[in-house]
C-alpha cells in the first residue's frame, strides 16, 4: 500500500534522540519541534514503543514541543527486574525534562495511550501533578472491581524468528482490530523487533506482566491535581458501555470527553488525522 504524502513527510523529519538513565535503567527518548512551544509528552501503550508516534508527533510539533519515550521493558529501553506505574511516572517526568517540555511559559500536557494512560493519570495525581497543564488518556481501560476484560496484551514467552521478514509477518495489533493504514503498520512493525542470537525477537520484556506491580488507576482518576481529559475510539472493543460508564462516574465533574468517530483502540494507527484534530481542538481552548 502506497503511503500518502503527509505520512512520508512526517516520518522524514528526524527527531532528536537520546538515552537517559532513570532509576538505574536507560530509556530511549525522542523529541520534535521548537523548545519555546508548549510541551506535549506522548506515552505509548503496552508492548509498543516511542516510534508509534513518529507519524503523529511531527505534525503536532507545528503547535507543540513534542516528546515521546519508550517505557522500560519495551522498545529500545532497558528491561528491569520489576516495573510499576510510579516508576513509569518517574520515566515520564525524566523524558519531559530532557526534552525541555517545562522550558515554555505554558506547563506541559502528558497524553498516554492505553496502558500509557495509567502513567499520565498517575503523573497528574501525584505530588508533581500541579506542574502539568493537563493529562490525557487515549483509550485507557479503567475497569470496575471484579470485571475481567480480556487477556494480557502479550504472553510470557516470545519466539525467535530466523529472519526479520518472518518476524514482521507475525506482527499483530492487540486487541485485534482492523486498520486500513497498512503503511503505518509496515513502519512500526520492524521497529518493534531486535536482533538476538539465532535471529529476531520482539523488543518488549516477555516477563513484564509477571514483574509489574499491581496498581489501582481509578484512585488517580478520582483525585488528580491537574485537569484530566478522556479520549477514546467510538469503535474501540475495550471501551464497552460498562467501562465508559464506570470511567464517567469516577472522573471529576466537568472532565472533557472526546470520542473519535470510526476509531478503534489504536487511534493513532487507524484514525491518525482525526486524533490529531481532536487533540488540537481540545488543547486549543482547554484547560483555561
Amino acid at each position: 500500500m502506497t503511503a500518502p504524502d503527509w505520512f512520508t513527510n512526517a516520518i522524514a523529519i528526524e527527531p532528536e534522540h537520546a538515552r537517559i538513565d532513570v532509576e538505574g535503567a536507560e530509556i530511549e527518548c525522542l523529541a520534535w519541534g521548537d523548545r519555546s512551544k508548549p510541551g506535549l509528552l506522548l506515552i505509548h501503550g503496552a508492548g509498543a514503543h516511542a516510534q508509534w508516534w513518529s507519524h503523529i508527533a511531527p505534525i503536532l510539533a507545528e503547535d507543540f514541543r513534542v516528546a515521546a519515550f519508550s517505557l522500560t521493558g519495551m522498545g529500545g529501553s532497558d528491561h528491569r527486574d520489576h516495573y510499576s506505574i510510579p516508576l513509569y511516572t518517574e520515566e515520564a517526568f525524566a523524558a519531559a525534562y530532557w526534552a525541555g517540555l517545562f522550558d515554555s511559559d505554558t506547563a506541559p500536557v502528558f497524553a498516554g495511550h492505553s496502558f500509557g494512560g495509567r502513567t499520565a493519570l498517575h503523573a497528574a495525581a501525584g505530588s508533581r501533578g500541579k506542574r502539568l497543564r493537563a493529562a490525557l488518556t487515549l483509550d485507557t481501560l479503567i475497569s470496575p472491581p471484579g470485571l475481567k476484560f480480556g487477556n494480557r496484551p502479550f504472553g510470557d514467552n516470545v519466539r525467535t524468528y530466523d529472519t526479520l521478514e518472518a518476524a514482521v509477518a507475525r506482527f499483530r495489533l492487540v486487541p485485534p482490530q482492523p486498520c486500513d493504514n497498512q503503511f503505518i503498520l509496515d513502519y512500526i512493525a520492524p521497529r518493534s523487533l531486535k536482533p538476538v542470537e539465532g535471529g529476531w525477537t520482539w523488543c518488549f520484556d516477555p516477563k513484564l506482566w509477571i514483574k509489574l506491580e499491581e496498581y489501582s488507576t481509578v484512585e488517580d482518576l478520582k483525585r488528580p491535581k491537574a485537569p484530566i481529559g478522556l479520549v477514546w475510539g467510538a469503535r474501540s472493543k475495550l471501551m464497552a458501555p460498562a467501562i465508559t460508564d464506570y470511567i464517567r462516574a469516577n472522573a471529576p465533574r466537568g472532565t472533557p470527553i472526546v470520542v473519535v468517530p470510526e476509531a478503534h483502540h489504536h487511534l493513532m494507527l487507524d484514525q491518525p488525522m482525526a486524533l490529531i484534530a481532536g487533540l488540537r481542538a481540545l488543547l486549543a481552548g482547554w484547560p483555561r
